[in-house]
């Protein structure tokens, strides 16, 4: 379990993050903002981007499961925590961590809209580019990346490097 090399600096984060919590504020001003951060990922994104909000704003939290220990998704989506806030008529925007087959989002995008949000929108930290996946409409991206394993900064391998200040990609043994 070894990080091979940093894709995306502290830095470029910390810009990048700065970036999309401006539109974020822009695009929110005068609205009732719920985050909600796909655990465990989005912690972190989350945590930071909030800074950069400048809007009162709510925080809840949804777990779902689709990859387990694997380093690709199964296709199979299990909702382990869901909102403690009820969210109709509420602006919702989904944190993500990294957005790869798109298919635990999908589940979670349509999972959500039954519950009749004012609006519901996605913001993710890394988006993969170059795969093969339902349409979806991100209106917030830090980052596009390959299809490399990258790891830090939330993203973790079996549950570790999470807490890396930068994002890398995993080396092959």
């Amino acid at each position: 379990m070894k990080v091979g090399k940093v894709l995306i600096s502290a830095e470029e984060i910390q810009e990048a993050l700065v970036r999309v919590g401006r539109q974020i504020t822009e695009d929110y001003a005068g609205k009732d903002l719920l985050m909600v951060g796909i655990l465990k990922g989005a912690f972190v994104i989350m945590a930071d981007l909030a800074r950069h909000v400048d809007l009162p704003v709510e925080f809840d939290f949804m777990a779902v499961s689709s990859y387990g220990d694997a380093t690709k998704t199964s296709g199979v989506v299990r909702i382990l925590k869901d909102l403690d806030e009820e969210i109709e008529g509420r602006d919702v925007l989904i944190v993500e961590d990294i957005i790869d087959s798109g298919l635990t989002l999908q589940y979670l995008m349509k999972n959500l809209m039954v519950r009749k949000p004012a609006s519901l929108e996605i913001a993710a930290f890394l988006f993969k580019e170059g795969v093969d996946r339902p349409p979806l409409d991100v209106k917030y991206k830090a980052f596009n990346i390959g299809p490399e394993f990258v790891v830090g900064y939330g993203l973790d391998y079996q549950q570790k490097l999470r807490n890396l200040p930068y994002v890398g990609v995993m080396e092959e043994d």
